[in-house]
């Protein structure tokens, strides 16, 4: 279940900083208080550069969620490294929340941030959104099937339920108690003596 890989707009070095730039503006500021001029300007780029690679804000944003994407999947992959039973795996997802929750200054899910402020269920930044959260949804399916859950889908969702919640509260209040605590709510879920 690898993610999915899509272009994202970086195939030069001055693309690449674009896109750099704007990830960490967007992820501080919010993507609607980040202006083209200020992503040209931290990239050291003209504005001409930028369209060029991008086409447009919103071709840049959607860049940045897909190339979002791709780390945290790229990541996910070195969390199941060795983890071979359903548990485990289902373990290594909370772990990496958890990994992304501490990792600098945690301001919350940047699929869940940009989702607010996307309003446009048609913004080209919503299907990078809806695919990334579908498949931590997929993988939960997963390892609910392979654990013997009588209802997996169901599980699937209340265990997906827990992580953006627990997700949630961490970034209110500025700690990962809450992914501890969901992860452990997660486990009495599967099925009694399950060793999967």
């Amino acid at each position: 279940m690898a993610a999915t890989q899509r272009r994202t707009g970086s195939e030069t070095p001055a693309a690449e900083r674009v896109l750099a730039a704007a990830s960490q503006l967007f992820y501080e500021r919010g993507i609607r208080a980040t202006g083209v001029n200020a992503i040209a300007e931290r990239a050291g780029v003209t504005k001409v550069t930028l369209y060029a690679h991008f086409g447009s804000k919103d071709g840049l944003v959607a860049a940045h969620l897909q190339a979002r994407d791709q780390r945290w999947w790229a990541e996910f992959e070195e969390y199941m490294t060795g983890r071979v039973t359903a548990r485990e795996r289902l373990i290594a997802m909370f772990d990496a929340y958890q990994a992304w929750a501490l990792a600098g200054e945690f301001r919350g899910c940047g699929f869940v941030n940009a989702a607010t402020e996307l309003t446009d269920p048609d913004h080209p930044g919503h299907v990078v959104i809806r695919e990334h959260k579908d498949g931590i949804r997929r993988h939960l399916e997963a390892f609910a099937t392979e654990a013997g859950c009588a209802q997996p889908a169901d599980i699937a969702e209340e265990w997906f339920l827990l992580l953006e919640g627990a997700t949630v509260t961490a970034s209110l209040r500025h700690n990962t108690d809450s992914l501890r605590r969901a992860r452990q709510a997660a486990l009495r879920l599967l099925p009694a003596g399950s060793s999967a």
